[in-house]
């Protein structure tokens, strides 16, 4: 345990956003015994998206808060998945569901988790308040109709086309294609009961993943096939539209699977209608906190992850939970410090999160490129390496490291020199920790520059 004072003067703060992110910031700072409020643009949610994972890194951080057993209702209850060649459907590896994203479900169920959560806190959400401006200085938010309203500290939780983002960085940070888009279909399952090849997918909760070249499929059955999900990430170099609503084309679809296993491409043949979501990146970002270190950005507005890392909402907890525990160290008197240890205790590891969903979209896209039809594959090779990354509690790393980190980031804070998280000018400079079989830091950081540079973060809606 930090020596560090813990102060007991009520903090109010914040959340602009009420998604995951968001929601999972409320929790955290209510945990911590902070007062929150919540302003979200949209008036009402709707059931949005498909499948969604939550690790146990995130699992361990919402049982604290209360939320737990209702997301392990929702979640897939297959043990294992199965990892398998795109052409004939040919296994190349099982593993434990938990090694890919823990607990799969529908992102808008777990969304309603989280929302009815937060208002069984009493955290108030202003739903329909749109923020329009922000002043870094005092701090606070201006609505679209005028009013402002101060706090503390702001938690920018605004997503993928966030605007608390471009007042950090001091400039419109525009996205870029990544050169990969996702067709993405959810939908109930009744339709498929008459396909006699998919039969075995949707007699019970299971995740198939088919791997290609340039290509993947990934399946989800839920609720003993009463719900389906299906997801092909494919090549794309169309323009950039950030959207999860453009309607996709059914017929590019079809063209896509000509030469997958029928199991699935009979399913996805017969769907009705899918969404095209353009994935795409942005850099990494210098900084996750404003000038006057009392505005902080969380999940997707700072650090979007990529599908396959399958972990961007397990981040954006972790990332709420540090952030609290930051806050409650440093007192009332002194968010700058608690919001620059923030971010420099979080980027080394959200950036690993990253590369790992990059790492595995790349092996398993060029895999079969490599091998002979006939060759056996090294089921090592086509995993998901995300284990390590569950053993971390977030809450108790930050209570162990604080005091090295504050030490820091207080002689940065006194000189007026804050070192970036990512410099544009000479390339990615990072903090770069080593962390062991339990996801425990090795050792202290040590500034690691790249060469060449680091893939580019991806950006995840």
């Amino acid at each position: 345990m930090a020596a560090a004072n813990e102060r007991n003067e009520r903090l109010k703060v914040i959340v602009v956003g009420a998604g995951l992110g968001g929601c999972a910031a409320a929790l955290a700072m209510h945990h911590a015994g902070f007062e929150v409020v919540v302003y979200e643009k949209i008036k009402r949610f709707l059931r949005l998206g498909d499948s969604l994972g939550l690790g146990e890194n995130a699992l361990r951080l919402l049982q604290r808060w209360g939320l737990h057993d209702q997301l392990i209702k929702i979640g897939n209850k297959s043990e294992n998945m199965q990892i398998r060649r795109w052409q004939d459907g040919k296994i190349l590896a099982v593993q434990p569901l938990m090694d890919m994203a823990g607990y799969i479900g529908h992102r808008g169920d777990y969304h309603d988790a989280f929302l009815q959560r937060v208002r069984e806190c009493g955290i108030p959400i202003h739903m329909g308040h749109k923020v329009v401006q922000f002043d870094e200085n005092k701090p606070s938010i201006i609505l679209e109709d005028g009013r402002e309203i101060e706090a503390d500290v702001i938690i920018g939780a605004d997503g993928i086309k966030s605007l608390a983002r471009e007042l950090v960085l001091g400039f419109h940070d525009a996205p870029k294609s990544s050169g990969y888009a996702c067709f993405r279909a959810y939908f109930k399952g009744e339709p498929l009961k008459s396909v006699p090849e998919c039969q075995s997918l949707i007699q019970k909760d299971c995740v198939n993943i088919w791997i290609g070249e340039d290509k993947h499929l990934v399946q989800n059955t839920l609720r003993d096939g009463e719900e389906f999900n299906w997801i092909i990430t494919h090549k794309d170099t169309a323009d950039i539209k950030e959207s999860w609503f453009q309607p996709g084309d059914m017929d590019e679809v079809r063209r896509l699977v000509a030469d997958l296993d029928r199991t699935i491409a009979s399913a996805v043949e017969v769907t009705e209608s899918c969404l095209d979501w353009k994935i795409c990146y942005r850099d990494p970002l210098p900084t996750w906190v404003s000038r006057s270190h009392k505005i902080a950005l969380l999940g997707d507005s700072c650090h979007a992850h990529l599908p396959t890392s399958a972990q961007g909402a397990s981040q954006a907890t972790e990332s709420a939970a540090v952030l609290a525990v930051c806050l409650k160290l440093a007192g009332k008197d002194n968010i700058p410090l608690a919001t620059r240890v923030y971010e420099k205790l979080r980027f080394d590891r959200v950036r690993q999160s990253q590369l790992n969903g990059e790492d595995v979209r790349d092996r398993w896209h060029n895999i079969l490129k490599k091998v002979n039809a006939d060759q056996e594959i090294d089921p090592d090779d086509v995993k998901i390496k995300n284990r390590w990354l569950y053993p971390y509690d977030a809450e108790a790393d930050t209570y162990a490291r604080w005091d090295e980190m504050s030490k820091i980031v207080r002689e940065e804070l006194a000189s007026g020199n804050i070192r970036p998280l990512f410099d544009p000018k000479t390339g990615p400079v990072r903090n770069l920790v080593e962390y062991d079989a339990f996801g425990r830091p090795k050792s202290s950081q040590r500034n690691i520059a790249i060469d060449p540079p680091a893939p580019q973060v991806v950006v995840n809606s």
